[in-house]
């Protein structure tokens, strides 16, 4: 099953807007549990004036041939797995991992958390949006080894790709990517760009701005980490 990241706004395309859309609030945006943490709550908040209902599920967050994709797993729980909101109240959801496997490396999932479409609204003719929120969870062993990425740019059937590999045991977070050859800014996108997780591959397509030069371009990025650089190769061109 193909990941679906971030936080997702669905249209269901009817006449006219509500007002109590987009209602609900998760908190954190992000779990990162350490050993031997193997739980830990998120907070929902409907800001709503009435009722939401809400579907909370798990999965086991993996890269395959450079994407994300979900799988379906009993290692990691959410409870309750669905639950009524009301207004202007705060609620629970525990997150356990239920599994005794020891941690080799780092596991990575995401907890779904949906707002389901309420039938009062459909009635009513209006649009209901639906939000989907998507959080990362991530156990690990504080004393595991830490990322080890190697970047390469390239080109395959006509699109280029930047290709990120890591062989440590956590995941790397990037934010704020650019890539440089000397004074000339090749490619930049803000905010947050992705996540190579722990003993995967992720692939980006980029549009340079510029036809590089020689055989390296230079990546500069934000990670949990903090900000890093890195030489790229050029393959394929």
């Amino acid at each position: 099953m193909r990941a679906i990241t971030g936080c997702l706004a669905l249209l269901l395309m009817l006449p006219a807007a509500s007002a109590d859309a987009t209602s609900l609030r998760v908190s954190p945006v992000t779990l990162d549990l350490s050993k031997p943490r193997s739980s830990a709550n998120l907070t929902l908040r409907n800001n709503a004036s009435q009722p939401v209902s809400v579907q909370v599920r798990v999965f086991r967050w993996v890269q395959i041939d450079g994407a994300d994709a979900y799988e379906a797993t009993t290692d990691v729980v959410a409870s309750p797995p669905a639950v009524r909101l009301a207004p202007q109240v705060d609620y629970t959801i525990r997150v356990v991992r239920t599994s005794k496997a020891p941690l080799t490396k780092e596991e990575s999932y995401r907890v779904i958390i949906d707002e389901l479409p309420t039938r009062r609204l459909l009635r009513s003719g209006t649009v209901n949006l639906v939000v989907r929120h998507s959080i990362p969870v991530f156990f690990r062993d504080p004393q595991g080894d830490p990322p080890k990425v190697t970047w390469r740019l390239q080109r395959t059937s006509g699109q280029l790709k930047l290709v990120a590999e890591n062989t440590g045991g956590t995941r790397l977070k990037l934010a704020d990517l650019a890539l440089n050859q000397g004074s000339a800014r090749l490619y930049a996108r803000q905010g947050l760009f992705g996540y190579v997780l722990a003993g995967a591959k992720a692939e980006w397509p980029v549009d340079l701005r510029h036809r590089p030069i020689g055989s390296t371009v230079t990546l500069s990025a934000k990670s949990q980490l903090g900000r890093f650089h890195e030489n790229v190769l050029l393959v394929g061109r």
